[in-house]
């Protein structure tokens, strides 16, 4: 979304919430559910558990939203409440009510009438348990990723949901990245016959991440190094599948007549933040950190199959030098696609020349440009992430507006987390295979397909 000076006029604006507001095919509505006491006519009211980087983020779009108010913010950092105060300033609305001082401050914020839906973007250790609290408290969900870290949590989820009807959505900003959406339409037009195999991953350099400053972590770190890092030394798994699963699991209808089966995974040995560490000039081999043996595996690949006997490959890679890649491959039986910032190449039997790939940037992106991206495009330039950001904010907002089920629910939130704890189970059994448990209670048979089905859709 643009900036507050860059953004549309005030007319424009209007138009797009009016334009947004059309009810999409497809639509569920969410049992025995009410939000608050508002009506379709006022501002649905958004709270913030958890105004870090990627919180403030999703706060600036919402600020940039004509048919939104934030009554409250809650977090435990004395700055990130500084930063939120500012945008609220610099956006020119009242500042929240601010609930902050100890971990199980949120509670009280949940406890407000004057809330239809909660945005979480905190460690992921809390997800979960804030997403359950919330669903209980009457207000919906958006949970940023992953959304649990046990198969326990993966059930608490579901079972809240279907106790409560309270809906939770998960923030997975890729599956609206724009490639990534052409891709999806190309699946559903059958450009590349019925699907077989799928690759994706995330391959990404986070040694920066993981410490900061120099080779800190933990106690003493800023940002995610403060709590993030901590699952490499004590997990070994694929810590963060939902970015290339997300997707995947849209083109090929998870829960939606296809579900995840079982998957086996192997991890290489550790040695990319002991390298890290020993290299830095604020490291060495004396640096206590040196020290520490790392459970992660620097490379993780993880093989699911599905209930239509399709593969999907996801790796995990983030502890070693590389430029960013989400590793996206989809093979059907007429062609395939690998496409990424860096490869966007796709080849179609009888269409592309025998052997030869196309460069999808010519003419492929184009023709198949998802509707919601040619209807929104423009609201989208500067929301984040190259747009993507618009609109899963988009999505959270109008679900929560509409009082419909979101576009990735609850059960999308449990299968695609569940790939974290089973394979770790797996790595930790000798690359034995895990089986899914069925979130959907089979009814992801008879489930039709849910995610931008189409321009008329949020």
């Amino acid at each position: 979304m643009k900036s507050r000076q860059k953004r549309p006029s005030h007319f424009k604006r209007r138009d797009f919430i009016k334009a947004s507001v059309i009810t999409g095919v497809g639509l569920a509505v969410a049992p025995a559910y009410a939000f608050g006491n508002s009506s379709k006519n006022e501002k649905v009211r958004i709270g913030f558990i958890g105004v870090g980087g990627r919180g403030r983020s999703h706060l600036g779009n919402i600020l940039n939203r004509d048919d939104v108010f934030v009554p409250a913010i809650c977090d435990i950092d004395p700055d990130a409440i500084q930063r939120s105060k500012k945008k609220f300033e610099n956006a020119g609305f009242k500042k929240p009510e601010i609930y902050t001082g100890n971990e199980l401050a949120y509670l009280k914020m949940l406890e407000r009438d004057d809330l239809d839906g909660v945005i979480i973007s905190t460690p992921w250790l809390w997800h979960t348990k804030m997403a359950v609290d919330t669903m209980k408290a009457g207000k919906y969900a958006g949970v940023e990723v992953s959304a649990a870290n046990t198969i326990e949590e993966c059930w608490d989820m579901v079972n809240t949901y279907e106790e409560t009807g309270v809906p939770t959505m998960i923030l997975e900003n890729v599956c609206y990245r724009r490639d990534v959406m052409a891709v999806l339409n190309m699946v559903r037009q059958g450009v590349f016959g019925e699907l077989l195999h799928a690759r994706c991953g995330y391959r990404h350099d986070l040694r920066g991440v993981k410490f900061d400053p120099g080779v800190t972590f933990g106690e003493g770190a800023s940002g995610e190094a403060r709590w993030r890092t901590q699952h490499s030394l004590h997990r070994n798994a694929d810590l963060y599948p939902t970015h290339g699963v997300g997707p995947v699991a849209t083109m090929m209808d998870i829960n939606r007549g296809n579900r995840f089966v079982s998957l086996t995974s192997h991890a290489t040995k550790s040695r990319g933040l002991h390298n890290y560490i020993v290299a830095h000039p604020d490291g060495g081999r004396d640096h206590p950190n040196a020290k520490l043996k790392w459970d992660l595996g620097d490379i993780v690949t993880t093989l699911i199959s599905t209930a239509r006997d399709e593969t999907i490959l996801v790796t995990h890679d983030t502890n070693l030098p590389r430029p960013y890649s989400l590793n996206f491959e989809i093979q059907g039986e007429k062609g395939i696609t690998d496409f990424d910032y860096h490869t966007r190449r796709i080849y179609i039997e009888g269409t592309s020349k025998p052997h030869s790939w196309d460069d999808m940037n010519e003419g492929w992106l184009e023709k198949y440009d998802h509707p919601l991206w040619k209807k929104y495009g423009e609201y989208a330039a500067g929301s984040g992430h190259g747009g993507m950001d618009f609109f899963v904010d988009h999505a959270f907002v109008e679900s929560v507006k509409r009082k419909v089920s979101p576009p990735l629910d609850v059960y999308d939130a449990a299968a695609w987390s569940a790939i974290t704890p089973l394979s770790e189970r797996s790595l930790a059994e000798g690359n034995a295979s895990q089986y899914f448990p069925d979130f959907t209670r089979g009814k992801w048979i008879k489930n039709k397909p849910l995610f931008a089905i189409n321009g008329n859709q949020y």
